[in-house]
């Protein structure tokens, strides 16, 4: 789990202040004023030191207290600095990159490991998406300094990302039915699936089936990893944990999640949005009394994932179980979720 550290600022209204930290209490993060870091939930205290009072640092590890350090990377010497302060012991490294950022935060990740922990100082909520993905791995945490209550909140929700998962379960299928020609959207991502993974989609935004990604091998087309061939144009899909879009909406740089069968999700970007025009197939199954239902192409290449593997469209039976999520029952108002509406969905 990627770790939250508040910074704020000395110029913070009383008020202000206390919405921040009510705000990191609940999301457990760090906060850090003067020379203190404290997270509240599991009463972790740190000491951010000078890297060059040594003594002190020796007798804080000596009582085993978590101490962190500041460093300022402006050059090659001082991504050196900080690799010496993390086989020194110290538990924490807090940098901050002035001009160039990607490369040398690539370099610490993979230099320092998991010798210490490495925090990046960031003034956004984009700078924490960019740090936290770098070289793959990305850094242990984000120091965010600002007193923008709003750019916190965005700043929580993309570190809880990590570890998210949503309800999967089993839903039997209970009609197949060709229906014709139809757009239907392929969804290629900027990232690489396995077995298992995919992205929901579905008729209703209630109940969306997991649609695996083109990752099996046939004798007739190559294996495309990246892509999902997600189905019909009116089609929901989940873009974030709470809002949903239509397929045809999706376009290149767009945010989507990919889901695996444990219900494990991850974020990814659209590489491009392919419309074509193929056979559907209509599939309906059901689930606690309630009929699911999505429109995908009809060929060899869709399948569903189910509790084991994953099964192709075109040798659904009814009775055939597969992975579907279930969500609150309600309209949506440009993809966002109102529950007390109600919305009649054939």
């Amino acid at each position: 789990m990627k770790e939250l550290w508040i910074e704020i600022p000395e110029t913070t209204t009383p008020e202000k202040k206390n919405s921040i930290l009510n705000l990191a209490a609940e999301a457990n993060a760090v906060v850090l004023e003067g020379e203190h870091a404290v997270r509240k939930q599991d009463e972790l205290e740190i000491l951010l030191l000078d890297r060059q009072d040594k003594k002190r640092m020796s007798t804080l590890q000596s009582e085993h207290k978590q101490v962190a350090i500041c460093i300022r990377i402006a050059g090659k010497e001082d991504e050196n600095k900080a690799v010496e302060a993390a086989e020194e012991g110290v538990d924490y490294i807090i940098i901050d990159c002035r001009d160039w950022r990607i490369i040398p935060l690539e370099n610490l990740i993979a230099r320092i490991g998991s010798k210490s922990k490495l925090v990046a100082r960031v003034n956004s909520t984009e700078d924490a998406r960019l740090v936290l993905q770098t070289l793959e791995l990305g850094t242990h945490g984000v120091l965010l300094k600002t007193n923008d209550v709003d750019e916190i909140a965005r700043t929580v929700a993309l570190v809880k990302q990590e570890g998210i998962k949503v309800k999967l379960v089993k839903a039997k299928i209970a009609t197949i039915k060709q229906i014709g020609t139809g757009a239907r959207v392929c969804v290629d991502t900027c990232d690489l699936m396995s077995p298992g993974e995919g992205i929901l989609v579905g008729v209703q935004s209630a109940g969306l089936f997991l649609v695996e990604a083109e990752v099996s091998e046939n004798p007739y087309v190559a294996s495309r990893p990246f892509r999902v061939n997600a189905g019909s144009l009116p089609l929901y899909t989940l873009a974030t944990l709470e809002n949903t879009r239509y397929l045809s909406e999706l376009k290149s740089g767009d945010e989507v999640l990919i889901v695996d069968r444990n219900g494990k999700v991850r974020t990814t970007n659209v590489g491009r949005a392919k419309i074509e025009f193929r056979p559907l197939i209509l599939i309906e199954a059901e689930v606690d009394g309630k009929k699911l239902k999505a429109i995908l192409q009809n060929a060899e290449t869709i399948r569903l994932v189910t509790p084991i593997g994953s099964n192709p469209v075109t040798d659904l039976q009814a009775g055939d179980e597969v992975l579907v999520h279930l969500s609150a029952a309600g309209g949506r108002h440009f993809g966002v979720s109102v529950p007390e509406e109600t919305v009649i969905e054939r």
